[in-house]
């Protein structure tokens, strides 16, 4: 009798976890230039800060400036540069920029070229509400009455809003089927709503943007009274291989302060970029290259 010979077992791939460091923001995209603004309307952008560039096109490094709301408005997907009103000084913890209280942005957002919806079903009328800036600690909570106790009350300064700190923790099984993400704060605002976000290759591509999406559902998590909070979730293959057909890798992810103090289930805000969620910590460019996770089935 022959024996047919046995094909050796699958070689499964091995686990990897890499860990990074979050820096700390006040942008989502390059526009609106920042989800924040002051007491004048200026957008308080650290960030990508968009300037001319040498040749006269537009470079975008990372800084620190005070913006105006009436810079030129490219084209979703292209870049102009700023109007600047002047830099922001990062480096004194109690120089004059520390001490500047933090705005949300107005409705409509302004200097906006993103024309996504991010709550479809929840407020597919976002784009018609008119309502103006409101101090971050004082945006009107619906349904808030005093006697139930709301927990942030004194004026946010960019002071304060610097000092959060995260790290986030990649980690990707054998199986390759799925992603954890594991974050770790220290510095946030104390006793606030937080939400964390996923951007995934395609939310900005202007030919057809998809939807930002929570990185996990739920995705909220509440800072302590020292700023200090944990949050974790699992994805189903968030980074399928390049070129993958349909394939829209998780590229960065943003932790977000929620200036209405709520979650919105399958969405990351009614209105986004800074209307009523605002880009605290991410990481500073597209990542997560090294992974590749694969389908269940």
């Amino acid at each position: 009798m022959t024996l047919s010979p046995v094909a050796p077992a699958p070689v499964a791939a091995a686990p990897m976890t890499r860990t990074y460091d979050l820096s700390v923001t006040t942008q989502g995209p390059l526009y609106p230039p920042s989800e924040i603004v002051d007491e004048n309307g200026d957008f308080v952008v650290i960030g990508r800060v968009n300037r001319p560039g040498p040749d006269g096109g537009t470079v975008s490094a990372w800084g620190g400036a005070v913006v105006s709301p009436d810079s030129p408005l490219p084209p979703l997907g292209q870049n102009l540069p700023y109007d600047i009103v002047r830099e922001l000084d990062l480096t004194d913890p109690t120089g004059p920029d520390a001490q500047v209280q933090l705005f949300t942005l107005p409705l409509p957002l302004p200097c906006n070229n993103y024309p996504m919806l991010f709550a479809p079903e929840q407020r597919p009328d976002a784009h018609d509400v008119r309502r103006p800036s409101y101090p971050l600690h004082g945006a009107p909570i619906p349904d808030l009455r005093e006697e139930d106790g709301p927990k942030v009350r004194e004026p946010i300064t960019l002071g304060q809003w610097t000092k959060a700190r995260g790290q986030l923790e990649v980690h990707v099984p054998a199986t390759r089927r799925s992603a954890d993400f594991s974050f770790a704060f220290t510095g946030l605002i104390p006793d606030s709503l937080y939400t964390v976000m996923s951007l995934r290759e395609h939310d900005l591509d202007p030919a057809g943007p998809t939807r930002p999406g929570p990185l996990g559902v739920p995705n909220a998590f509440i800072s302590d009274s020292n700023g200090m909070a944990h949050y974790r979730a699992t994805l189903p293959n968030p980074f399928p291989a390049p070129g993958t057909p349909g394939s829209n890798r998780v590229i960065n992810v943003v932790v977000l302060w929620m200036s209405y103090q709520q979650n919105y289930g399958g969405a990351i805000g009614h209105f986004g970029l800074g209307g009523d969620i605002h880009a605290q910590l991410k990481l500073q460019g597209p990542s997560f290259g090294e992974f590749t996770t694969e389908p269940a089935n």
